[in-house]
């Protein structure tokens, strides 16, 4: 039980070391959609990115409305993050 509780420790350190990058391309996105005046929600976008994690789910064998589901907290963290630093006092939900 030692070795596959260090191993889910090791793959943890992975996943948290991935959101670290994914925010830095948030981040930069936050700079792009300031230079071309976008909003931090672009609803097309929101469900293209779950789509995609809904179908890589499926793809590994994984339950997809869960992983959707997992997907979407980190989605509205991002547009929270980017909202924020767009200075977006209430985001528009639905663009």
């Amino acid at each position: 039980m030692a070795e596959l509780r260090a191993e889910i420790d090791r793959i943890d350190a992975e996943l948290v070391a991935l959101i670290a990058r994914r925010i830095a391309c948030i981040d930069r996105a936050v700079e792009l959609k300031r230079a071309a005046g976008l909003a931090a929600r672009i609803g097309p976008r929101v469900e293209a990115v779950a789509g995609n994690a809904r179908a890589a789910a499926a793809a590994w064998g994984l339950d997809p409305p869960a992983v959707e589901a997992l997907w979407r907290q980190i989605i509205e963290w991002s547009i929270a993050r980017e909202a924020s630093a767009l200075g977006e006092t209430e985001p528009p939900w639905r663009s």
